[in-house]
């Protein structure tokens, strides 16, 4: 599903260039849950940026699916972002203006889905995650548990093979964060190739492969038992 080889990324440009990732050799088989994790610099979260083809890499080799994920151009990416990726983020990042059905519709509307179509998804991927009740809601009117399960929803809107989540849980208390994790357990049962960035071991072990970077690099994996 996932393999990279030498995987670089550099920001910047001479003596003030940083690499943030410096030669990552890896793969994701699908099918699989794996968490990533390593200090605050590490690398992890520009390693899952490049994974959903949000950023390219500045060396090495990315296949996604089979497919050089370099040999794309920009309209092929867009494509894999929005109909074979989900992704899932910290901060949430919902429109406040818009109400939750509204939120979880647009990767619909990117997609060109009629609005009838666009509506009967949302509603069944809420009901999905237990927001039913919550359709007409604006996002500050939500918990955090709630907006997380309605970025959840929208990830999933368009039935995508592999989930990305980047710190999923780091805005959540510890009871909600579980509810969560819990969530992505039953998504990983139902076939879905799972890469979630945490800081938090206990998150990180509801995964079955723990990686582990430091400074750029992939340095270690653990098979998570029991």
């Amino acid at each position: 599903m996932i393999r990279v080889t030498d995987l670089k990324k550099v920001y910047g440009h001479g003596p003030a260039a940083v690499a943030a990732l410096n030669g990552v050799t890896l793969a994701i088989e699908t099918g699989e849950f794996v968490a990533v994790m390593g200090p605050s610099g590490s690398g992890k979260s520009t390693f899952l940026s490049i994974l959903g083809c949000l950023e390219r890499p500045s060396g090495g080799s990315y296949y996604f699916g089979g497919r050089e994920v370099g040999a794309l151009d920009e309209d092929e990416l867009a494509r894999v972002r929005n109909a074979e990726i989900g992704f899932v983020f910290q901060t949430f990042n919902l429109l406040p203006r818009l109400d939750v059905r509204q939120n979880v519709e647009l990767p619909l509307i990117y997609a060109g889905v009629p609005r009838k179509e666009r509506r009967e998804r949302a509603v069944a991927m809420l009901t999905r995650v237990g927001l039913e009740h919550r359709l007409h809601h604006k996002p500050p009117a939500l918990s955090g548990g709630e907006q997380q399960r309605v970025a959840v929803a929208r990830a999933l809107i368009n039935d995508p093979a592999v989930i990305l989540a980047d710190e999923p849980t780091g805005n959540l208390d510890s009871r909600t964060s579980h509810e969560i994790m819990a969530l992505f357990k039953e998504l990983h049962a139902e076939g879905r190739t799972i890469v979630v960035v945490t800081h938090e071991a206990d998150i990180a072990r509801y995964a079955g492969r723990i990686l582990y970077f430091c400074d750029g690099v992939f340095v270690r994996e653990e098979a998570v038992t029991g």
